[in-house]
């Protein structure tokens, strides 16, 4: 099944949290082919958050992955969401 993870940023975090931690974050990305599609979201032109869409059997297995995530441990993100999809549509690409 596929699932949409939608995280949100911590309004909190300094402002170069993201820089930091990015070059491991996305080793960690790279590592783990169950995460299909990983990127950045916006709000305004400011960054709020990111979304995955993750391969998986169950959700349990995401909550695991996303604490292994080095974005979690460091503060960058406020929270998370974990929601099934369900593919109706695959447009041209």
């Amino acid at each position: 099944m596929i699932y949409v993870v939608l995280f949100k940023d911590n309004p909190d975090a300094p402002s170069d949290l993201r820089r930091r931690h990015m070059a491991a974050h996305l080793k960690f990305l790279q590592a783990n082919p169950q995460i299909k599609a990983a990127g950045p979201l916006a709000e305004a032109g400011n960054p709020a958050g990111g979304l995955w869409l993750v391969e998986a059997d169950d959700a349990r297995d995401i909550e695991t992955l996303i604490r292994r995530d080095p974005f979690w441990p460091s503060g960058l993100r406020a929270t998370h969401r974990i929601l099934a999809w369900n593919r109706v549509h695959q447009g041209a690409a």
